[in-house]
């Protein structure tokens, strides 16, 4: 049976790039990297890493056991954390990462919520729309939206972000309105620029997946910007449903393809790995996803 220790070095591989980078990382030899990777890949069955002279590369089964794999060990590890420091004092000063919409409305709450519940300890919140790295920015833990790429970072996910595709009414007017996706190449599109953005969106109705690959003659790396360029009627944008709620609750905005679905955005909490968090730190994340879990936070609640 697969040890964790097996886990943690499949996470290793795929974080490190190829065998070698990975046993030097976890300070092991390259054959107990090899045997640890071929014990797992035996008992699961599947092929998890797909390995070239030079490169380790994962498999599509391996990339989403990557993700779910990584989660749950970042919850062994605040259990163990737990147990470590179980009746310690929650205390001292916690430095909390987030970006600039998301923040506001659902990040504070929470942390006022989880301040009033910890009276001794005292948040700073961090804001900005790029990732931050915790090391150098010295941040307990950050809220990330989106996918999230390989890293040595933990990670748990708090819930979806539902997405929906907007334009303005004045937009519609004088270009119409796609019914379907393949229709949108037809059509001016508001793009996000920035990093880990696409031009190509992908729908699902049912069983059917269509991507779309998009243009548009305005680009810009901020979402509020790109919200903005489509209520100016610049194009048809994609945007979370939470960030243009009020947009299309006065009109400003109309949704469109809504038979069809475009894949949600994921929310995460994320931190540095150890072997044992502060308490704050672990009471911080237990307390986040709870409260978001308890909440439903997921497509129904943005």
């Amino acid at each position: 049976m697969a040890s964790l220790d097996d886990y943690r070095v499949f996470v290793a591989v795929v974080e490190q790039g190829n065998l070698s980078a990975a046993a030097r990382h976890l300070h092991r030899s390259l054959q107990a990297v090899s045997r640890s990777l071929q014990s797992l890949e035996r008992e699961l069955g599947v092929e998890l890493i797909q390995r070239t002279t030079r490169r380790a590369q994962p498999s599509a089964a391996g990339l989403a056991f990557h993700a779910r794999i990584k989660m749950a060990l970042a919850d062994i590890d605040l259990a163990r954390s737990a147990l470590v420091e179980h009746g310690g004092r929650i205390d001292g000063q916690l430095r909390i990462g987030g970006s600039t919409q998301f923040s506001a409305p659902f990040l504070v709450p929470v942390v006022a919520a989880f301040m009033e519940r910890y009276p001794d300890v005292s948040v700073e919140l961090v804001v900005a729309d790029t990732h931050a790295d915790l090391q150098r920015e010295k941040l307990d833990a950050t809220i990330r939206l989106g996918a999230l790429a390989p890293s040595r970072l933990h990670a748990r996910q708090l819930g979806q972000l539902r997405m929906v595709t907007v334009g303005a009414p004045g937009y519609f007017a004088r270009h119409g309105r796609p019914r379907s996706p393949p229709e949108l190449r037809r059509h001016e599109c508001v793009v996000r620029s920035s990093a880990g953005s696409s031009q190509r969106w992908s729908y699902r109705r049912g069983t059917r997946v269509q991507h779309v690959d998009v243009h548009g003659r305005f680009h810009a790396d901020n979402a509020a910007a790109c919200n903005a360029a489509t209520v100016a009627g610049l194009g048809i944008g994609v945007a979370a449903l939470w960030q243009v709620r009020g947009l299309l609750e006065q009109g400003r905005l109309e949704t469109v393809l809504d038979a069809w679905q475009l894949p949600p955005m994921p929310v995460h909490i994320v931190w540095s790995p150890g072997r044992q968090l502060p308490a704050r730190t672990r009471a911080f994340i237990d307390f986040v996803a709870a409260r978001w879990s308890a909440e439903q936070v997921g497509e129904s609640a943005y």
